[in-house]
């Protein structure tokens, strides 16, 4: 068998590829070697769809910009010291941001975990060894959130050793506040189901001295929100960096004042012995998360708007051809804010429920993913569709409706 140097002069003899092979022969035999990419998803039997549903965790959130994966690909091939790392690409995060320093965590989850303890330990080492054991610490041991808030996400908090104070209107906010209230947290999702709002909420607790914290995890769109809640006066906020942003998927950012964060930092990795070191960002992530940022910011947002219209229009359209078929567009104000096609059917004429209709669609071929909604309604967004994409959802949907006529 013939051996790499081998390969190399033999190939020297033509004059471009000798040429080039005498500038760079790693270069070169990378291009030799060059070969189909795998399909691991085809070769392990993992289904693969179009996604018209959104960014969803569980269907593994937004598909990373090119220039993201480029990136990444490149940190792969040099050692870098991972602090170092952090601090650098945190200083151009929270330029971007308006915030006084940031940091890329493990998803936005880990942010909330992760920004809680640097609340609670600040800069003390002991403290942070300590978590989630706060008894006989000296740390505080509540959070105060709006009841119409307390989704789920609150957990993060509750790793730390917290527990939740669960309050509805200002009076109880007033009366919940007291020597173990470490944080005020907020959802921003959730706003219009509490009676308190972004600013009253920062009031009071700037008035009592009590740290803020928001989750914003999918509330990118509209761009702006990036830097809104920190110029609004919020000390800590976190958002998820595998959506909108198509950055990472298992990336975040915690952002906010410089010494929290930095208080943050220390349960992260490297370092050991602290509640966060399960929650590790590789350089890889971290470098990608800041690229997928700054480039989704100096995107053209109008213009990707109505790309988003045009295309969900064009599936309304086959949609509405079929008989008994009626759609409307709406857009969700606080979380996932992009337009949304909701398509509805007379069940005298089209006979199908909107599960059924789910499965069809995703059981066929291409296969597509679509939500269902309340009153047998199905649900799609176009934001997470490849060029073209469109088209095959629209043909698709059109067929299933039509098999259903009666």
């Amino acid at each position: 068998m013939i051996n790499r140097r081998e390969l190399i002069k033999q190939l020297s003899a033509f004059p471009i590829l000798g040429s080039f092979l005498n500038q760079s022969n790693e270069a070169s035999v990378s291009l030799i070697k060059s070969a189909p990419v795998r399909n691991i998803a085809k070769e392990l039997g993992i289904r693969t769809f179009i996604n018209a549903a959104g960014t969803y965790t569980s269907m593994t959130g937004s598909l990373m910009q090119d220039e993201v994966v480029q990136v990444i690909q490149g940190a792969a091939k040099d050692f870098m010291i991972l602090d170092e790392v952090q601090t650098k690409v945190g200083e151009q995060i929270a330029k971007l941001t308006h915030a006084e320093s940031a940091v890329v965590t493990a998803g936005c989850f880990s942010a909330l975990t992760l920004g809680l303890a640097g609340v609670l330990t600040g800069m003390d080492q002991k403290k942070v060894e300590a978590l989630p054991h706060l008894e006989g610490t000296g740390m505080k041991s509540e959070v105060i959130i709006q009841k119409g808030h307390s989704i789920g996400y609150s957990h993060a908090l509750t790793n730390t050793g917290c527990k939740i104070v669960e309050v509805e209107t200002l009076e109880d906010l007033e009366k919940a506040i007291g020597s173990q209230t470490a944080l005020m947290w907020f959802l921003h999702i959730q706003s219009d189901k509490g009676q308190i709002n972004h600013e009253k909420w920062i009031e009071v607790a700037k008035k009592r001295g009590i740290p803020t914290m928001i989750d914003m995890a999918a509330d990118v769109p509209p761009v702006e929100n990036l830097w809104r809640f920190n110029d609004m006066g919020f000390d800590l906020v976190c958002v998820s960096g595998g959506k909108a942003m198509r950055g990472p998927q298992s990336a975040g950012i915690l952002m906010g004042k410089k010494h929290l964060i930095e208080a943050a930092r220390l349960s992260m990795p490297p370092r050991g012995s602290t509640i966060g070191r399960g929650m590790k960002v590789n350089k890889e992530e971290i470098l990608g998360m800041y690229v997928a940022l700054d480039n989704f910011i100096k995107l053209d947002h109008k213009k990707l708007w109505k790309t988003w219209e045009d295309r969900t229009e064009l599936i309304a359209q086959a949609a509405k051809s079929v008989q008994g078929v009626s759609t409307e567009v709406v857009v969700p104000e606080l979380g996932n804010h992009t337009p949304t096609l909701k398509i509805s059917w007379d069940a005298n004429k089209t006979n199908v429920q909107a599960k059924t209709l789910q499965e069809n669609m995703r059981n066929g071929d291409p296969s597509i993913e679509v939500m269902t909604g309340a009153n047998n309604m199905l649900s799609i967004t176009t934001w997470m569709l490849q060029p073209g994409q469109e088209k095959i959802v629209a043909k698709r949907l059109k067929e299933e409706l039509a098999k259903a006529l009666v």
